[in-house]
């Protein structure tokens, strides 16, 4: 089995490899050929996607250009949702690359959020590790921390350097939102691609101490998603573009899938058909 460190360390630099590419409907000077980026998983589109902003920006006059918003097959892409958990909800089981259209006007004003800048994005950061906090620790964690510390976790996601986070999980265990601390409860995000998300704390251990898998999390949220012997897979359970087993215990799941944001982000997809 792999080191504990090395499953954190693969999860950080998680990449999907994506092609951007300008939505026929924008108004070009010239032919707008297409950008290549390796996407982190644990990142927002919008914190990401400054050099493809550029890149269509030298085809385009100003005039043209409005708010930046990606789609893929239709769909408008949610940045407030990590990377890696857009894939997996909407093109998991495609080749890749991740085909991207990138627009500059016609925002979807019902199904986006505006992010007119990366303080948005930040804002929204700290608003989950603040609301994941409030509800494991009562917030005990967040304010034992200092100013500081705030700016070192954001910047560590800004810039993709790990070592923040690994700072912040090492100093004291206090700082038990970062690794390694056993959860009363952990916070997570259960996401369906055609349903609303459902955002929970869940015990790892039973009342009577016995320790809790996903499947007894699936169980008791989303039992379809149990395959039952005989029949037909219906859906694929996915976290960081894996399935992984049932009997999986929630706690380390919980310790080392864990976006930077403290959820542990669960997609359920319909499984594919032969």
């Amino acid at each position: 089995m792999a080191d504990d460190k090395d499953v954190l360390r693969d999860v950080w630099f998680g990449r999907i490899p994506a092609c951007f590419t300008l939505s026929p409907e924008e108004t070009t000077e010239r032919e707008a050929e297409p950008y290549y980026l390796l996407l982190p998983r644990v990142s927002y589109l919008m914190l990401v996607t400054d050099k493809v902003k550029k890149h269509f920006l030298r085809v385009m006059k100003a005039e043209d250009v409005e708010e930046m918003w990606f789609e893929y097959e239709g769909t408008p892409l949610k940045w407030h949702y990590p990377i890696g958990v857009l894939f997996d909800l909407h093109a998991s089981n495609t080749a890749l690359p991740w085909n991207i259209t990138v627009h500059f006007k016609n925002f979807p004003e019902r199904d986006l959020l505006h992010c007119p800048s990366n303080s948005v994005i930040e804002a929204h950061f700290m608003s989950c590790i603040k609301e994941a906090d409030a509800l494991k620790h009562k917030s005990q964690v967040i304010n034992d921390m200092q100013k500081k510390d705030h700016k070192q976790l954001w910047m560590g996601l800004q810039n993709g350097k790990n070592y923040n986070f690994w700072k912040l999980g090492n100093q004291a265990k206090s700082f038990s939102l970062s690794f390694g601390f056993f959860f009363f409860f952990f916070f997570f995000e259960l996401t369906m691609s055609d349903r609303p998300f459902i955002q929970k704390l869940f015990r790892p251990v039973s009342p009577e101490g016995h320790t809790l898998t996903l499947g007894d999390l699936l169980k008791e949220l989303f039992p379809a998603a149990i395959c039952v012997e005989d029949e037909p897979k219906r859906f694929q359970v996915m976290i960081h573009g894996i399935e992984p087993l049932l009997e999986t215990p929630i706690q380390w799941l919980s310790e080392h899938l864990s976006h930077p944001d403290n959820f542990l982000h669960i997609s359920i997809i319909p499984a594919p058909s032969d």
